[in-house]
């Protein structure tokens, strides 16, 4: 009787082993292969234009306020320190692009400047953020 009561005990048991292998490497997948996505930090109020076209992938963003404050990763970049941080961007993944969202009451001048920082960090794909007008 003693037996029976022991080999039931050992053959009840599960062993948990392989499903945690299982769930640790899709873990692992899932962390791989996620993208991540960059934010400015601000929201802006963009202008509307009728020629915008969709762009899936920016992956660096700057945005521009109406108080002329400028914004990258969720934080306040001076205009000076722009360059510099543009390039460390680049270098991360170097076939990224920038997009640049300027508010539709900031001025040009700055918008020209963030726009030259872009092009002599040596990005050549830079992009302005405007909302498709719906016809």
């Amino acid at each position: 009787m003693r037996r029976q009561r022991a080999r039931k005990s050992t053959e009840s048991e599960v062993n948990l082993t392989p499903m945690l292998d299982v769930v640790f490497i899709m873990l692992i997948f899932f962390i791989v292969t996620a993208s991540f996505v960059k934010e400015s930090g601000i929201d802006i109020s963009r202008p509307a234009a009728g020629t915008a076209e969709r762009k899936e992938r920016g992956n660096i963003l700057i945005a521009i306020t109406a108080n002329d404050q400028i914004w990258m990763d969720r934080r306040q970049v001076d205009v000076r320190a722009l360059r510099a941080n543009i390039e460390r961007l680049h270098a991360e993944n170097p076939q990224g692009s920038v997009v640049i969202q300027a508010d539709k009451d900031s001025k040009n001048g700055l918008l020209v400047e963030v726009m030259d920082a872009a092009r002599s960090s040596g990005v050549s794909n830079v992009s302005l953020a405007a909302d498709i007008v719906k016809k």
